[in-house]
């Protein structure tokens, strides 16, 4: 296997007139997790990755992109030695793909620095991939469906989606934070430990006594701040998993109330549960319950598709690449507010 050097030049092949199947590495780095996928046309070839974990606190984007770059050749590696191990090899490659945004700064430059290197080493495509578009593609692409309305909930995005006209058009989202991040930073109020979402889960498993929390619901958009605050002084007087199941049960019914409201505005069948606050049980079981009750399909990716991974920027990299939507390394600047209706989805 070649050694990897990102600052080192190396001998290019180009591979644009191979016959053999055409592959896309896909790299992920847009926040806490480090990631490195390929994939073809029909399956995941290889995925490695490697999470940093603050020792005490929250994310700290300077120690996030740290890690990113003290990590990025290893997962590389390791995910094209399990490539080469399923009888590929770096030749097969037409196209690297990376988050361009949104996401923290620090770490989506050192994801688009190694990527323009690979893409400038093997001759090959770059793409520019929004990360919000990778998490519905992938989503689609791992179950199957046709034309979803799409909740994706992830630490500093909650937004409900669908394909209209040429764009994923958000019918609702977030007016403050991100529901991930109020999970993450009630979990460190009361001294769980990072990442807070499945702490509250495990806790809210052992109650079933509901406290009174503020439900925000306006109009398709919600908020999460306030019943932030309101959880905060209630852990205080009420046992922790009392609160914690209080909490679940009121951010899941606001969220499961915009879904419903969207599917049934846009008369479409189908709710994708994407981000990783969807691997949550309690918040599956809800929107499933509410699909059913309607008549319409649920589905949400297996748990390592539906937090952040590479695969899903391969994926989507593949669509967008055969599409023409490929990026010149003097316009690959990463975008940290990179809104998912302002990509033109040429692919549908």
């Amino acid at each position: 296997m070649r050694d990897i050097k990102i600052d080192s030049p190396v001998e290019s092949v180009d591979i644009r007139n191979s016959s053999r199947s055409e592959l896309i590495l896909g790299i992920e780095g847009t926040a806490w997790n480090l990631s490195v996928g390929i994939v073809s046309e029909e399956e995941v070839i290889s995925f490695a990755e490697s999470a940093y974990l603050p020792k005490s606190g929250g994310i700290h984007p300077r120690e996030a992109a740290q890690h990113h770059a003290e990590k990025i050749v290893d997962v590389l590696r390791e995910a094209l030695k399990k490539m080469k191990e399923k009888g590929f090899s770096e030749e097969d490659i037409r196209g690297v793909a990376f988050s361009i945004g949104p996401g923290l700064g620090q770490s989506l430059r050192i994801v688009a620095t190694a990527a323009r290197s690979l893409a400038l080493k093997w001759r090959v495509s770059l793409i520019g991939v929004n990360h919000c578009i990778a998490h519905i593609e992938v989503g689609r692409w791992m179950c199957g469906t046709e034309d979803p309305i799409v909740l994706y909930l992830s630490g500093a995005n909650s937004q409900v989606l669908g394909y209209m006209a040429g764009r994923y058009r958000i019918f609702g989202e977030t007016l403050d934070i991100g529901l991930g991040n109020a999970l993450d930073k009630f979990a460190r109020s009361v001294g769980l430990k990072h990442p807070g979402g499945p702490e509250i889960e495990r806790l809210a498993q052992k109650s079933s006594r509901y406290i009174e929390l503020p439900y925000t619901v306006k109009g398709m958009d919600f908020a999460f701040s306030g019943i932030l605050s309101a959880a905060k002084k209630l852990a205080e007087k009420y046992p922790l998993e009392d609160v914690c199941y209080s909490l679940q049960e009121t951010v899941f019914a606001m969220c499961t109330e915009v879904a419903e409201r969207a599917l049934a505005h846009t008369q479409k069948d189908e709710l994708l549960l994407v981000g990783g606050v969807g691997m949550n049980k309690r918040l599956q079981k809800m929107l499933k319950d509410m699909c059913e009750d309607r008549g319409a399909r649920f589905y949400t990716p297996p748990p390592e598709y539906t937090k952040d991974n590479g695969v899903m920027i391969a994926y989507t990299g593949l669509l967008m690449m055969r599409s023409g939507c490929t990026i010149p390394i003097e316009k690959s600047r990463v975008n940290p507010d990179f809104r998912p209706d302002e990509v033109e989805v040429k692919w549908k």
